[in-house]
């Protein structure tokens, strides 16, 4: 036998005791419907599943763009900022050898920072001076990651030393040394071990010179297997590099990992003196302006009298 349906009285479908409205379930809070199964109420909507492989090709859509940002960065960086080098020859052993990379600092020459004494420095050839020596020949792949700063450029004519002069300063060697900057002898513990700080020969390592302004004096630590600005007094320049051939100073070697180290100025270019004659050139100049303005005052005082 089916039971018949139950049908509420009207204005009694609320709770005991209120008042209910027309087609409202007993039991419903007021103002709502009850929602059955297959009713005519709407269930809230469910979010929408994620696209199956969507974010695999999103990456793969958007890989091209930040391998092009990767790339120019990289250029950005090693025009203005920082640059790789590698080691070529012995001629700066025992601080560098051969196949070290060095990162190199291109960003102050931009603000105007010159060479000073001690730095070593990276130096585009200022003519001959890489004359005979191997060109290498490297691959398509080696080309690209060169020029865009990832390793170091084949092709690009560099040489590094370390500054031992700057303009205006009188460099001088006698015999087997020591070396002397403005008349004060260096302390070069940096200079290869079994070698002495000048060369006793007749084909430049005996020489004193002045260094031009705007140019720099650069010996390699390495000094009886290093043809640096002493050989190349018979050039054009005399041997010295001018400061605007200066790509920058080397500051680190990055590689090999056991290789890595700091490039600090050794100490014996900041002993006392050293940098006396190009102090003096300030004072002299002081001197004669302030000449003018006592012989103007001293007359003023007579005719005052």
């Amino acid at each position: 036998m089916n039971a018949a349906p139950d049908t509420p009285a009207p204005g009694n479908a609320g709770a005991p005791g209120e008042p209910g409205a027309p087609g409202q379930a007993p039991g419903a809070a007021p103002g709502t419907q009850d929602q059955q199964p297959g009713g005519t109420g709407s269930e809230p909507p469910k979010p929408p599943e994620p696209a199956k492989g969507k974010k695999h090709k999103s990456f793969w859509k958007e890989l091209p763009l930040l391998i092009g940002i990767a790339l120019v960065l990289a250029l950005i960086i090693k025009t203005f900022l920082v640059q790789a080098f590698s080691i070529p020859s012995d001629s700066m052993q025992n601080t560098l050898q051969q196949g070290d990379r060095v990162l190199v600092d291109k960003l102050t020459p931009w603000f105007g920072s010159e060479p000073e004494r001690g730095e070593v420095v990276v130096f585009k050839d200022p003519g001959h001076w890489l004359d005979g020596e191997p060109t290498p020949d490297p691959n398509a792949v080696q080309r690209v990651l060169g020029w865009i700063g990832l390793m170091p450029s084949a092709d690009e004519k560099d040489l590094i030393k370390r500054v031992v002069g700057v303009g205006g300063d009188t460099v001088e060697c006698k015999g087997t040394g020591p070396l002397k900057v403005n008349g004060k002898a260096l302390n070069e513990p940096y200079v290869y071990p079994g070698n002495t700080p000048c060369t006793d020969d007749d084909q430049g390592g005996q020489f004193k010179i002045t260094v031009p302004k705007g140019k720099i004096w650069v010996m390699g630590d390495h000094r009886q297997n290093s043809l640096d600005s002493r050989y190349h007094q018979n050039q054009p320049g005399g041997g010295s590099v001018p400061v605007d051939n200066v790509v920058g100073r080397a500051f680190v070697i990055a590689w090999p990992p056991t290789r890595w180290g700091t490039l600090p100025v050794p100490d014996t270019f900041d002993q006392p003196g050293l940098s006396q004659a190009m102090s003096a050139a300030p004072a002299a100049l002081g001197l004669a302006g302030a000449v003018p303005l006592v012989l103007w005052r001293r007359r003023r005082v007579a005719r005052a009298a």
